[in-house]
């Protein structure tokens, strides 16, 4: 490494449990890419002054995760396909001194999907209505899912997602409205929370899994912790379950590559990725 590596990095708050920057430090010191990855906690009220400072310091990328993924488009100056269309970004390019937003959320989710189940045959029920639920509900759409359902409580963002979905994908999509009880509907292959419930101090998500249909796939977009209780109720359901390390992998690795060109290796990211998630756990 020199002494002036490249930049990046991640801008999100709470910012402590995110284990990102062990799997892309140990890709760049695996691909000998001279770069560093750094890990910031960024208040909502300072997300402007985060990429502005990002440019100064002649950062080439960085991540947007909760809660800045919308928010950040206005400090950007142009958007990729994938983020337009879906509203929402995660990942930042410098190009030519512009930022370019891309999304790469949903294409690591899929691929995480893709382990257990066909993303074209799914019948989806997504927890959520944030710039995650989007970015997923677009990609299965794309996909060729058969149906989905967006859930949340302010029904109206729920219904957002829905019109777009149905407009610019042919699957079927509609939404829910998110009350004190919440039921997966019975023709349901795969349900996804989208939400940041589930994180440490944040509550729990509130389903009702008594009764599931059969081969039902829960998935969980929170990496750290690993296996929520949101996941271990659902797999004492009989559901089988996918945490959120393979989308949180996938989608990092498809970072590197944009930012440097180099298709990292996943199974040294995924053994970072996980010696990370340990060591928070049990510092």
């Amino acid at each position: 490494m020199s002494l002036l590596p490249a930049l990046t990095g991640s801008f999100s708050t709470p910012a402590a449990g995110n284990p990102t920057v062990a799997m892309m430090e140990a890709a760049y010191e695996h691909h000998g890419i001279d770069a560093r990855y750094l890990n910031c906690e960024v208040a909502a009220e300072h997300l402007g002054d985060a990429v502005r400072g990002a440019t100064a310091m002649g950062w080439v990328g960085f991540n947007c995760s909760l809660p800045h993924k919308v928010a950040v488009i206005e400090f950007l100056d142009e958007l990729a396909d994938s983020a337009r269309l879906i509203g929402a970004v995660n990942c930042a390019v410098r190009s030519n001194g512009r930022w370019i937003g891309e999304n790469t959320d949903g294409q690591g989710f899929l691929a995480s999907l893709r382990s257990i189940a066909a993303p074209g045959e799914a019948r989806a029920l997504i927890l959520g209505a944030g710039g995650a639920a989007r970015a997923i509900a677009v990609e299965l759409g794309l996909a060729g899912a058969s149906e989905i359902w967006i859930a949340n409580r302010n029904v109206t963002k729920a219904s957002d997602i829905a019109n777009l979905v149905i407009s610019q994908t042919s699957s079927a999509c509609s939404a829910i409205e998110w009350g004190t009880d919440l039921t997966v509907p019975e023709s349901a292959t795969v349900v996804v929370n989208a939400t940041s419930l589930g994180l440490p101090g944040s509550g729990d998500v509130q389903l009702g899994f008594d009764a599931i249909p059969a081969g039902l796939v829960v998935c969980d977009v929170i990496p750290n912790p690993p296996d929520t209780p949101f996941l271990q109720r659902a797999r004492q359901a009989g559901a089988t379950t996918v945490d959120g390390r393979g989308m949180l992998l996938n989608q990092a690795a498809i970072n590197i590559k944009l930012w440097t060109g180099v298709d990292p290796d996943h199974d040294v990211m995924g053994k970072a990725l996980d010696i990370a998630i340990a060591d928070w756990a049990h510092p």
